[in-house]
């Protein structure tokens, strides 16, 4: 079975294909390197010891992917590529629904024109915006509260508009809490560029002297020790969930929306305190205010995915930091 990964190169993407080549699946990875790097599909190619096809094409180049159709007999997607910075989005939303809507119009296009009707998106808990209950359940309302999550909504809606009308779809919809971590090797891991957007690997710079502290937006929330609480998920568990939404599209069950995380949150600082434990390195902080748009916690009710997918988060805080930095500790510059 032949699996077309775009945005196979970026943090999610290259730890997906390590998944999918050593349960030996073919993989086809397009991507344009505007957020990965080249690196990281050579490194999985060695971590799984097996060869995956790459293109460097940007959905919205609809010629190129079409090329990439024509070449591959692709047998599902899944459907990582776009921009995904929140405060880049509020910044430059035109880019933003420009880049992301746009590449995922050509891909399904181009995916009905070929008879591609196997679908994996990967969407983000962000849609949920500010959660009405805490756990977050799939029925909760979708309220996104910036243009990325505005996008990820819209292409939920999107998809669930096709598959509607066409019923030979199968549809999978991933909604990411918080990825973290890295893969046991240390050869890949998350990499952005320039300042992080992220706790994690913020704290994993600091940790390495690339940045001198860690900035904690607000102390003050009604949470165990006052910081904000997320619900941070392991990358391989996250990797592996694909595998599972893949299993389930064989099933044929035309759509299916899933919440992946582990179903507990954790505190800004039990994730520093977690990450000192596993680096032995104090971690330097400034509590600043609270960040426009935060809210106190965020965590998953996982147990749809549990029931319908056969799967369910394995790693716990202390994985996630010790896998961390190890990535980090390897690649103090990431890929550079």
């Amino acid at each position: 079975m032949s699996i077309l990964v775009t945005g196979g190169a970026g943090y999610i993407g290259s730890h997906t294909c390590v998944e999918l080549l050593e349960a030996g699946y073919d993989v086809v990875v397009v991507d344009n390197f505007s957020n990965s790097s080249k690196a990281s599909l050579d490194r999985v190619q060695t971590i799984s010891e097996k060869q995956l096809k790459f293109y460097q094409v940007d959905l919205c180049d609809k010629p190129a992917l079409r090329e990439v159709f024509e070449k591959e007999k692709i047998n599902a997607v899944i459907h990582f590529a776009a921009l995904k910075a929140v405060g880049e989005s509020v910044e430059i939303p035109l880019r933003y629904y420009g880049n992301n809507l746009n590449g995922t119009l050509n891909l399904c296009e181009l995916m009905g024109e070929y008879g591609v009707s196997n679908f994996v998106f990967s969407s983000s808990a962000t849609v949920y915006g500010d959660p009405n209950e805490i756990p977050i359940r799939e029925e909760s309302p979708v309220k996104p509260t910036n243009p990325y999550g505005h996008t990820k909504a819209m292409i939920e809606q999107i998809l669930i508009d096709i598959q509607a009308a066409n019923p030979d779809w199968n549809v999978v919809i991933l909604r990411y809490f918080n990825p973290v971590g890295a893969h046991p090797s240390g050869l890949i891991g998350e990499s952005p560029n320039g300042i992080p957007n992220n706790l994690m690997p913020f704290i994993s710079q600091v940790a390495v002297g690339r940045l001198e502290k860690l900035m904690v937006f607000g102390e003050d929330y009604d949470t165990v020790d006052g910081t904000g609480v997320r619900d941070y998920i392991h990358i391989v568990d996250l990797a592996k969930g694909h595998l599972a939404a893949l299993n389930k599209i064989k099933l044929n069950p035309g759509l299916g929306i899933y919440n992946l995380g582990t179903g507990r949150g954790y505190s800004v600082m039990e994730v520093l305190n977690a990450f000192s434990r596993a680096s032995g390195k104090d971690i330097p902080f400034k509590v600043v205010g609270r960040r426009a748009g935060d809210i106190a916690e965020s965590y998953a009710d996982a147990s749809k995915a549990n029931q319908e997918l056969n799967w369910q988060a394995e790693f716990g805080i202390e994985k996630m930091c010790e896998d961390t930095w190890r990535w980090q500790s390897m690649n103090p510059n990431g890929y550079d």
